[in-house]
């Protein structure tokens, strides 16, 4: 886990909720809204590094967990599940990702089995949005975004959409992020996190 991924996402959520603070102070609002509380079975603020462990196995996790990090990669498939923890290891943020890193070398083998070690199965919203999902979908369960843009990652043109829930109470996860494929219009990331700003 590069550390510029972490510092680069709480740079985009900032710019995100600076955006947010404009159109609250403008009026508008959403016409449907719809919060999410889980993420991967995982509930952002609520949920620890332990909860995770036994859910997806430790064993399968990268080795360390490093600057409050916690990672699950598929080099396989590039499917990718990250957990941003504080220092009591309470899960701060949970990112399901179709953009991870993909083997580059001999020593993985990829055929060796279809079995899911990483149980992505488990790799969805409260609400049952998933990876792979339309954009579309994304819309009809939690309605307008606060704001959306394009985005990159990679080399990939992505669209960025945010939603704040902010309006559910400070006891809920805060911000949501979904990245789309902007060239076929599907879910390729999903952030959910209960930040500690």
């Amino acid at each position: 886990m590069k550390p510029d991924w972490t510092r680069s996402w709480r740079c985009v959520s900032r710019a995100s909720v600076l955006s947010l603070l404009v159109v609250s102070v403008s009026g508008q609002e959403p016409e449907r809204r719809a919060n999410e509380l889980m993420l991967a079975g995982l509930r952002p603020g609520v949920a620890t590094l332990a909860v995770a462990e036994k859910t997806y196995k430790a064993k399968h996790r990268k080795k360390d967990v490093s600057d409050g990090i916690a990672e699950w990669t598929d080099e396989c498939t590039g499917r990718m599940l990250l957990l941003e923890l504080n220092a009591k290891n309470i899960i701060q943020s949970v990112t399901i990702s179709a953009l991870g890193p993909l083997a580059r070398h001999e020593q993985v083998d990829c055929h060796q089995s279809a079995r899911d070690v990483l149980q992505t199965k488990l790799w969805r919203t409260g609400r049952g949005l998933k990876l792979g999902d339309p954009q579309h979908r994304v819309h009809e369960i939690y309605g307008e975004p606060n704001s959306s843009g394009p985005s990159t990652k990679g080399n990939r043109e992505l669209e960025l959409m945010f939603y704040a829930f902010d309006w559910a109470g400070s006891e809920v996860p805060q911000v949501m992020e979904v990245l789309c494929d902007r060239a076929t219009g599907r879910v390729m990331e999903i952030t959910l996190a209960f930040p500690s700003m």
